[in-house]
């Protein structure tokens, strides 16, 4: 089998039972909880074992692509191994815990291979960090990133369709979007530039722009274009909720489209100065989120 070179959750031994696999998987999710929105007392306590194992899966591929001083190529390497670790779970023949939490999930929950393929695919944009030229590579890329977590969330659930997948996917890219605008200040000093070349252009901006925090007027209608285009995302992607039938997951997933939809609304109300103030979700936001969810 080939092992992982290197990342956090390699760290338990190679040879582990079922058991022990799902426990490993549980510590990685617990040393990260507040970064693991789904999965939490909300989840039937049959089906955490699942997320957990999906979630060390992701943790580990994340933890290769940005931590740790190594090359692009050194990444790219590790994420190729973390794929053959991935054949081995779909197979049944993993030996490390972590593919042998998946593929258990795997067969047990039936849960579609793709998306866990194309995460390592986003995984690999993260480690290159060259940016976006078009909006559609952007789109592209929260295709890879972040729509597989919510058809993954689904297909645990056994509530996976073509038509719940369609409108995740909405939700999923909208998140995705919104957390990029909202980390503009930060992502900017870390090398990332999450807005569009193309965009950038179009609007009459440049990453100097950005690097200064200037909030000029080009610089405010590009946030404004920018913002309004997730909203509309959050907005076409809210017909999932009714159609969840567990009134668990639903809330989950009504408390994450909300606090997205919050962020977006902070963004608004500070003028879009994201550059000044990070828009943030303090306890009376999340008490509003959960009020209105459980209305």
């Amino acid at each position: 089998m080939t092992q992982p070179r290197s990342n956090e959750a390699s760290a338990a031994p190679a040879a582990a039972s079922l058991e022990e696999a799902y426990r490993h998987c549980a510590a990685i999710t617990r040393a990260h909880y507040e970064n693991f929105p789904v999965g939490s007392m909300l989840v039937p306590r049959d089906l955490r074992r699942h997320f957990y194992s999906v979630y060390a899966y992701s943790r580990g591929a994340d933890d290769i692509a940005d931590e740790g001083r190594r090359s692009v190529q050194e990444r790219l390497a590790l994420l190729d191994d973390w794929e053959n670790n991935l054949v081995e779970a779909i197979d049944g023949s993993a030996t490390h815990p972590v593919f042998v939490a998946l593929g258990a999930t795997i067969a047990d929950r039936g849960l579609p291979t793709q998306p866990l393929r194309d995460l390592l695919t986003a995984f690999r944009l993260d480690a290159r960090n060259q940016g976006y030229a078009t909006y559609e590579d952007l789109l592209s890329y929260c295709r890879c990133s972040a729509n597989p977590v919510g058809r993954l969330v689904l297909a645990i659930f056994g509530l996976l369709t073509p038509g719940r997948a369609r409108l995740s996917d909405e939700i999923c890219t909208a998140l995705q979007l919104a957390n990029f605008w909202q980390d503009i200040s930060v992502d900017l000093p870390r090398g990332r530039i999450n807005v569009p070349r193309e965009t950038l252009e179009r609007f009459g901006c440049s990453v100097d722009d950005l690097r200064a925090g200037r909030l000029s007027p080009a610089v405010r209608a590009m946030l404004e274009h920018l913002v309004a285009d997730a909203q509309m995302r959050f907005a076409a992607g809210r017909v999932l909720l009714p159609t969840i039938p567990v009134r668990r997951l639903r809330w989950e997933l009504g408390a994450v489209t909300a606090g997205g939809e919050r962020i977006l609304r902070k963004i608004q109300a500070s003028g879009y100065d994201v550059f000044r103030h990070r828009p943030s979700l303090g306890l009376l936001d999340k008490v509003a989120m959960l009020a209105g969810v459980f209305r």
